[in-house]
């Protein structure tokens, strides 16, 4: 009888809130080929339908790119309706999200059936950002030594001898 009492003194957000707290959420990538057959001014619309479609499944977004044409690696093919098609371009995309891991297949399944989309691809990662930054390496002959700046925080150089560095990979590949 109390907890009839309790369950009735809280709200419907209470409520919605206390059932995916238990749940394990995990954080995913999705990397993605759009069809180049859409046109400039509908790769927005897709791309929204795609952040639509995560939310839609509960899903919590992280960061994301809006897809680019880009020219492939090589030709890709995918039958759609009993028509084979070729691409030699695509335009690429992704987004970082976090979702119940159940939903993931859901999610699989409706990019499976898309005709939009050539290809994808579903990671687990972290939620921190791992794009790596760009660096500037330059060798230094004269003092065996490479200078790398990183931009980091301070974005100040770092002076790495090359005989240290061989001997510490030469003790890891002694192991």
């Amino acid at each position: 009888m109390r907890f009839m009492q309790d369950v009735e003194n809280k709200n419907d957000n209470d409520l919605l809130s206390n059932d995916t707290e238990g749940v394990d959420r995990r954080v995913y990538e999705l990397g993605y080929l759009l069809a180049p057959t859409i046109s400039e001014e509908n790769v927005p619309v897709s791309y929204d339908d795609l952040k639509n479609l995560i939310v839609g499944l509960g899903g919590e977004m992280i960061s994301d790119e809006m897809p680019k044409m880009i020219p492939l690696a090589y030709t890709m093919l995918k039958v759609t309706q009993n028509v084979r098609n070729k691409f030699d371009t695509a335009y690429f995309g992704w987004v970082k999200f976090e979702m119940i891991p159940e939903k993931v297949l859901e999610l699989k399944k409706k990019l499976n059936v898309d005709l939009n989309f050539i290809r994808f691809l579903i990671l687990k990662t972290v939620r921190e950002n791992t794009i790596a930054a760009k660096r500037f390496i330059h060798k230094d002959s004269r003092r065996k030594t490479i200078i790398i700046k990183k931009g980091g925080e301070n974005g100040t150089p770092a002076l790495i001898d090359k005989e240290e560095i061989d001997k510490e990979i030469d003790a890891m590949v002694a192991v």
